[in-house]
């Protein structure tokens, strides 16, 4: 799989439903959908078929592409999310501040892919606790 973040976690079987509870294998353990999010996602589940083009019916892919086999390009789901009014910038520094609050800002970078220097200018914004947190190995030689 591609190192974008969207194409990690866009794969129809990444879904998990157990008849009461939805979740998305993101990691282990997977991580709980919240309502009304989880009605939505399977919502989007069931209309997937008919709105997936033609030449992509049998993709495995969350947001199939235009391509055989292939996702929905990033930045296409990126304006597709701006239309419908999400902030997906604002969404997701959001989600990314809330994790730095929790564990160092390295730690988080490497887990999502991203630069260790956004993460920690977010933690900073933040306050984050962790900001004196020393990145690398601690083991004793």
């Amino acid at each position: 799989m591609s190192g974008c973040p969207l194409q990690r976690i866009s794969l129809t079987d990444h879904v998990l439903r157990d008849g009461q509870h939805v979740a998305l294998r993101l990691g282990d353990p997977p991580t709980p959908v919240p309502e009304p999010v989880a009605d939505l996602l399977l919502d989007y589940l069931q209309a997937l078929p008919a709105s997936t083009p033609a030449i992509n019916q049998n993709s495995p892919w969350l947001f199939p592409g235009r391509r055989a086999s292939q996702p929905m390009n990033p930045a296409t789901l990126r304006d597709a999310l701006r239309e419908l009014g999400i902030p997906a910038e604002k969404g997701r520094t959001s989600a990314i501040r809330q994790l730095v609050l929790q564990a160092p800002a390295p730690v988080i970078a490497q887990a999502l892919g991203y630069h260790d220097k956004s993460t920690t200018r977010i933690a900073t914004d933040a306050g984050a606790p962790w900001k004196h947190y020393a990145p690398g190995d601690h083991s004793r030689r």
